[in-house]
């Protein structure tokens, strides 16, 4: 079970909010005729920001660590093909 004392990784900006809890709503509704009213999507959305988000977040992370140690190894590479002997 979600504990609500636990703060989310991910904070959005109000505008970013207001975008998300509006998709949530309407793909609710869309998708399993559902309408959840300002307070339930908003707490759907936290819990989302709470227990789900961190993994995205540290996917993220992993994805932008290997591409960067990939860069730099290729650098590095580059690095020494243009040293003089």
């Amino acid at each position: 079970m979600a504990r609500r004392d636990k703060a989310p990784l991910l904070v959005l900006d109000a505008a970013q909010e207001q975008a998300a809890l509006q998709t949530l709503k309407r793909f609710l509704e869309e998708r399993f005729e559902l309408q959840l009213g300002s307070f339930e999507a908003q707490e759907v959305l936290e819990l989302f920001s709470r227990e789900i988000a961190p993994y995205y977040y540290n996917k993220a992370i992993f994805d932008v660590q290997t591409h960067l140690k990939d860069r730099f190894e290729s650098i590095e590479s580059d690095l020494w093909a243009l040293e003089k002997s």
